[in-house]
Order: C-alpha cells, then structure tokens, then sequence
C-alpha cells in the first residue's frame, strides 16, 4: 500500500508546481489577470508591466505614470498601461553587486514645481560599497533623463562586501529627508557606533545637511545626520497618516524583522537585543529586551524578510483603509497589518500562490495597490478588487 501512496503524493507534488508555474506564465504579460482570495473578497492581479531587472523602488509622478529602478542601474518611466520608457540618461554608477544597486527612489512633495526626486544606491568605494543619496531633476523631453544630478549624502563607516544597504526614502512634511542605512553585515556591531552611519536611519536636509535639531548634533563622538540607531537592514520606512509619526521596517537574522515606530535619538537594539539568531543558528543577542532600548511593536519568527512598506488610505478596499502593507521577499507574499493606533491587532497574508518575492508596495493615485516583484523577468502588479 506504501508504493500507491508515495506515487499519488508525488504526482499532487507535480501537479501544483505545473499549476503555480501556468499561474504565474499565465500572469506574466501584460494586461493578464489573475483572482486571489482575501478577506476584503476576490482580488484581481493584473500584470502592469513586465521585463524588468530587479526592480527595487516605486514613485509615482503626479500624472500616474511611474518611476522604476532597476536595481543594475537604470530608472525608467512606466506609464499607466504598462508602456517602459528607455532607461534614463545621467544615472550615475552603482555599484550592482550582491544585494547593492540602484534601490530606492521618491518624489519630491513640490514635484509639480521644481521636477526633483531623489534616489539612493550602492556606491563603489575602495574595496567595496556604501550607501549613496543623490538628488536630480527630471526632463521629461525625448529621450528622458535627469538633469543637475548632486550626490547629497555618503555613508561613513566599514564598507561592505554587498550586503545589507538599507536604502529607503521618506520626505518628512517640512520636506527633510530620512533615509534608512544598513550595517553591512560583517560590520553589525558598529549599529551601535555613534561615530558612523552604519545601522542608523538619517535625517537630512534636500541638500544633505543635518538639520539643527538633530539629536546628536553638536556631540563630537557622534554623527550629525544621524536620528535613530541600533538598525539592522531596514527596507521600509513611510509615515502613517494617522499620526503623523514615522514607521520603519527592518531584516532580522533566522527570525526578528521588526516593525518600529520611530523616535527621535532612540536606539532599537541590533545586535545588542532582538529575536532571532544567527543563520548557523548560534546566539547573538544579549537578551530580547534591555533599559533604554526600544522594543519593536510587531516581530515575525521565522523571518519573511519583509520590504517596501505602505498604509493604505485609499476608496477601493474600504475595509482595509488604515492596514499596514508590507511585501515579503523569503515569505513570498504581501502581509496585511491591521492597526488598533500604534498596535499591531491582526495579521492577514495574502497572493501567497503567486509564488514571487515582494520587494515594494505603494498605494497608486486610483486607490490600487501595486506591487514590484524581485527577480531578473521582474514586473509591477496592480492590485484591486476583482470585478464581480
């Protein structure tokens, strides 16, 4: 009776992997929709555009078209229906090794204005790499490029070999700038070094200066720029509407990516406390908690290794409005958060089947979400409720 068993077992084995892989065949082109289900009813996964390296970051421009990086080193412009603009002229080098690139990118809050954005990438230094912020202007002429490009901020401290860059964005209100380092890896002790950048997420001006009020301005053992520390790869940073306060989602070991609400001066604990181990399962971690460290107010064990970050404000999923949206990359899928204030009071995981890394997620102006899968035939997915 065991030869039956194993052989029906085996052959289910094949028959989902035939299906997942004409699922996601079937949802590669684009235009092409797939259902999911969720708690908010049927979702429609519509393939917005395909062809893309690594995309890694996600803005749109006022007029919905959409700015992508590709993390080899190229931006593009992405209109509506999917149409993919040559890379643009003026992006300078990255350093496109490991996990380093081209990664995030966002809009300044007068684009409208004065055309600038800002983008952050791995910068060849040495023998190895850092974490660059560079700010441009966007001429959106034939052939677009970017104009009066200025790299505003570099990262101070050990280099790295290729991992662990951090590298997002988020403009403050006031229109500051606070940009998300990682520690390198090899380098996680020197999260705690107030005399670099490495595992801290940095306040600075459009022009890359600490501002005045910083918390650690003044102090010759420590960095102006910096505003938190104790991070370990932080690959989410947004404010929440609902507060105004300023939320950060950061890559733990084996277990331990966090989500945290960010204070100014405060230390969130990496390596010294945290949740996880290391990835030859030794210990790292003095303990989960510590005096005048900061707890995270939701952790994942195992980790998802999540990316990208967004809370949704929009009219077409009425019942998520105030959810916490946060792609996976190890989880594979996108993660609902729903919030209770500054709590964390329920999780939902979602497109699971589609088997893909999600490595951003951002509300479009239609009140959609969309999404970046990471690979090398990379594409954006538009997520809506399915037509009834």
């Amino acid at each position: 009776m065991k030869a039956p068993l194993v052989w029906v077992t085996g052959s289910l084995a094949v028959a989902i992997v035939l299906t997942a892989s004409v699922l996601i065949a079937t949802t590669a082109s684009r235009g092409a929709t797939s259902s999911f289900a969720s708690s908010a009813g049927p979702l429609a996964v519509q393939t917005v555009a395909s062809g893309l390296v690594n995309p890694w970051g996600l803005a749109f421009l006022p007029d919905q078209r959409m700015l992508v990086t590709e993390r080899p080193g190229r931006i593009r412009i992405v209109t509506p229906q999917g149409q993919l603009s040559p890379p643009l002229q003026g992006v300078p080098e990255v350093w496109a090794s490991g996990q380093g690139g081209l990664l995030d990118i966002a809009i300044d809050n007068a684009f409208a204005a004065n055309k600038t954005l800002y983008f952050c990438f791995a910068e060849r230094a040495g023998n190895g790499g850092r974490t660059a912020v560079a700010r441009a202007r966007l001429d959106d002429a034939e052939p677009p490029r970017l104009d009066a490009v200025k790299i505003i901020f570099r990262q101070d401290g050990p280099l790295s070999k290729g991992n662990h860059y951090g590298c997002r964005i988020a403009q403050a209100p006031d229109g500051n700038l606070f940009v998300t380092l990682g520690e390198h890896f090899f380098a996680r002790d020197q999260a705690q070094n107030l005399a670099n950048h490495l595992g801290k997420l940095i306040h600075i001006t459009p022009d890359g200066t600490a501002p005045s009020d910083n918390p650690f301005v003044g102090r010759s053992d420590a960095r102006p720029e910096i505003w938190s520390y104790g991070h370990r790869n932080p690959q989410g940073l947004a404010f929440n509407p609902a507060s105004g306060a300023l939320w950060e989602i950061e890559h733990g070991p084996r277990g331990g990516d966090e989500v945290n609400i960010i204070g100014k001066g405060n230390n969130y604990g990496w390596p010294v406390i945290g949740f996880g181990i290391d990835y030859d399962g030794s210990k790292i971690h003095e303990a989960t908690a510590k005096d005048g460290m900061q707890q995270p107010i939701k952790y994942w064990v195992p980790s998802i290794a999540p990316s990208g970050m967004a809370f949704y404000t929009g009219a077409l999923f009425p019942a998520w409005r105030g959810s916490l949206f946060t792609g996976a990359l190890a989880g594979q899928m996108l993660v609902r958060l729903s919030l209770d204030g500054d709590k964390v009071s329920g999780e939902e995981r979602l497109l699971h089947e589609l088997g893909e890394r999600i490595r951003d997620v951002r509300q479009g102006p239609d009140g959609a979400l969309y999404l970046l899968t990471d690979n090398a035939a990379g594409r954006i997915l538009r997520l809506a409720p399915a037509k009834q």
